[in-house]
């Protein structure tokens, strides 16, 4: 453990703006990773803040940011009632900044990372939805990373079956999502998906092209 990997609680809590207790209420509810006793992952501090602007923005329930995801793809979301489509269509076409769609979208999925064995990695990747970054003109990862979706009923038995182990710095993420998972399948594919994910790497690269593929969505849809 290196104080480059890992943060105290309090250096936490400076780190996102907020007070000891709250840090260690993040910790206890998984928004954040603890990864031992007064001890918290770097890497999902940073995710954390990026996924969700400290500000009184409010996510949108998980099959209205899906909806959202489709609009902006240009397909359907016919799961929604024509009010509430009305309302999410008049929402997006008033959206002007990227934070305020990351912060919107957040709770399509929960972010989950592991650690897996590299036996297990193709039986992996035939059973998670992986996002499609060549739709952001990226090349598909080569390396023994996964960052797909997967249906959260199918969590348990994926980690089961695969010996799955839970780990902040795992090589494997898994975005699971309790939506419609052929809904999911299908809009995974998009560029917007893609975007979505990248928006909130910590890889600075990714960060900056999710951003300009997700403004560009914004202004076209407008």
């Amino acid at each position: 453990m290196t104080s480059r990997e890992f943060l105290t609680i309090e250096e936490t809590a400076n780190a996102l703006g907020v007070s000891a207790r709250h840090a260690r209420r993040l910790a206890d509810t998984g928004a954040i990773d603890r990864v031992a006793r007064g001890l918290v992952d770097r890497g999902s501090v940073d995710r954390y803040l990026q996924s969700q602007r400290m500000g009184r923005t409010r996510a949108w329930a998980e099959h209205t940011a899906w909806g959202a995801v489709a609009m902006l793809a240009g397909q359907d979301a016919d799961w929604l009632g024509a009010t509430q489509a009305s309302r999410l269509r008049q929402s997006l076409r008033e959206l002007t900044e990227v934070d305020d769609l990351l912060t919107r979208t957040r709770d399509r999925a929960q972010v989950r990372t592991f650690e897996a064995h590299r036996a297990a990695l193709p039986r992996l990747r035939e059973v998670v939805a992986l996002s499609n970054t060549r739709a952001l003109g990226l090349t598909d990862a080569v390396d023994a990373t996964i960052d797909g979706y997967l249906a959260a009923s199918d969590l348990d038995r994926i980690s089961r079956d695969l010996s799955l182990r839970a780990d902040p710095t795992g090589p494997v993420t898994l975005r699971v999502t309790g939506f419609d998972f052929e809904q999911v399948r299908a809009l995974v594919d998009t560029s917007v998906v893609a975007a979505l994910d990248a928006a909130t790497s910590t890889d600075p690269r990714l960060r900056g092209v999710g951003r300009r593929v997700l403004a560009d969505s914004l202004e076209a849809y407008r």
